[in-house]
């Protein structure tokens, strides 16, 4: 049995939100949107889509799970953005902020390399097991538990391709 959390159209609706509350925040100024690779691949592509902004894109890549379904705790950066973040805005898109980690050593090292400022969007916020209480800016959808796939997020490099978010359970996966 497949266990729908966030269907095609309710993920349609809340980007052109999240794109529309980003484009009056940032008011007309330049932008470097940030995806987080593997899993925010196609939410920034549907985002910056619905961001009416002056906009860089470009892509970050962190390995925090391997193949398991829980984050290992160490975080590595696997492929840094190419583009210099000196005095640049940065708009950091996340899939799922889960334990916070991530998100965290991200924020940091761009401020490290002298952003001046990085804010966060992420699709879900999903805090059963949160480390750190990073704020994050931009919040499409909460969820309370569960591990999760589809539309980006996936189970050791599968699922990603799936419309619609699913909880994932030991018994069942999307077809």
């Amino acid at each position: 049995m497949k266990t729908i959390v966030l269907t095609r159209q309710q993920i349609q609706e809340k980007v052109k939100e999240l794109g529309q509350r980003i484009s009056q925040d940032f008011n007309r100024e330049n932008l470097i949107v940030v995806g987080v690779l593997n899993g925010a691949f196609i939410f920034t592509a549907d985002l910056v889509r619905a961001i009416d902004l002056p906009l860089q894109v470009d892509f970050i890549r962190v390995a925090s799970y391997g193949s398991g379904k829980s984050s290992s705790g160490t975080i590595t950066l696997t492929k840094d953005i190419e583009r210099p973040v000196q005095g640049e805005k940065i708009l950091l898109v996340e899939d799922i902020v889960d334990t916070g980690l991530t998100i965290h050593r991200l924020k940091q090292h761009f401020l490290q390399h002298g952003a001046a400022s990085v804010h966060i969007c992420a699709l879900i916020d999903k805090r059963e097991r949160r480390e750190l209480d990073e704020k994050i800016d931009y919040i499409g959808f909460e969820v309370a538990e569960g591990f999760l796939v589809g539309y980006g997020l996936d189970f050791a490099e599968q699922y990603r391709n799936l419309p619609d978010v699913y909880h994932l359970n030991n018994t069942t996966v999307p077809k």
